[in-house]
C-alpha cells in the first residue's frame, strides 16, 4: 500500500467513525406509523343462503358490483370463482392485485387479500349465515394497512366509507337477485 493509499484509507476510516459516533449521539425519531383500520358492516337479504353466498366471488360479483368491477384473472384460465384465484382490478390508473384465500360457499366464508402496490394492503372477509330458510345475514370486514405513511389519509378515508357500505351492497344484491328492496328484515 502506498503512503497516499494509506492516507486515503485513514481519512475514510476517520470520517466513517465520526459519522457513526455522530449518528449514535443524535436521537432519531421513530418512523411515522402506517395507518391500520378495521371496519365491518352487516346486512340481511331475504333469500336463501345458497343464493346469496355465491355472489361474493370475483366473477359472480359482476352481477351486482357495478361497471367498475371487472376482474381480470391471472389464475385460473379461463377465469372462474375458486379458492386460490388470482386476479386484478383497475379503478382509473390504480391496479389492485387480489388473491382469493378462502372460498367456501357451503360454509358461507370467503376471504380475499389485496394489494395496491406502494399504497396499501387489505383483507376482505365475508361471512354469510342462514338466519332462516329464506333470510341470510352478511358480514363484511375490511382490514387495511398503509404500506407507506403517505397513504394513511386514503386508508382512513376508505375505512370511513366502509362503515356506510351496507345499504348500497344490500340494495345491489337484492336487485341482482330480483328482490324488491326491504327497509327492515
Amino acid at each position: 500500500m502506498t503512503t497516499h493509499q494509506i492516507a486515503v484509507f485513514m481519512l475514510f476510516a476517520a470520517s466513517l467513525a465520526c459519522a457513526v459516533t455522530s449518528s449514535a449521539q443524535q436521537p432519531t425519531s421513530p418512523p411515522p406509523e402506517n395507518a391500520h383500520v378495521v371496519n365491518s358492516f352487516t346486512f340481511e337479504i331475504a333469500a336463501p343462503m345458497k343464493q346469496v353466498a355465491p355472489l361474493f366471488a370475483p366473477e359472480a360479483e359482476r352481477s351486482w358490483a357495478g361497471d367498475n368491477w371487472n376482474p381480470v384473472f391471472a389464475h385460473p384460465q379461463p377465469g372462474r370463482d375458486i379458492e386460490g384465484a388470482v386476479f386484478t382490478t383497475k379503478h382509473g390508473p390504480v391496479t389492485t392485485i387480489w388473491v382469493n384465500t378462502i372460498f367456501n360457499v357451503d360454509s358461507g366464508r370467503m376471504q380475499y387479500v389485496a394489494v395496491v402496490p406502494d399504497k396499501f394492503a387489505m383483507t376482505v372477509d365475508v361471512q354469510v349465515t342462514a338466519l332462516t330458510a329464506t333470510l341470510t345475514a352478511v358480514k363484511v370486514t375490511y382490514t387495511r394497512t398503509a404500506l407507506d405513511p403517505s397513504a394513511n389519509a386514503h386508508v382512513i378515508q376508505l375505512g370511513d366509507q366502509d362503515k356506510s357500505s351496507a345499504p348500497n351492497w344490500q340494495h345491489s344484491i337484492e336487485s341482482a337477485l330480483g328482490l324488491s328492496p326491504k327497509s327492515n328484515h
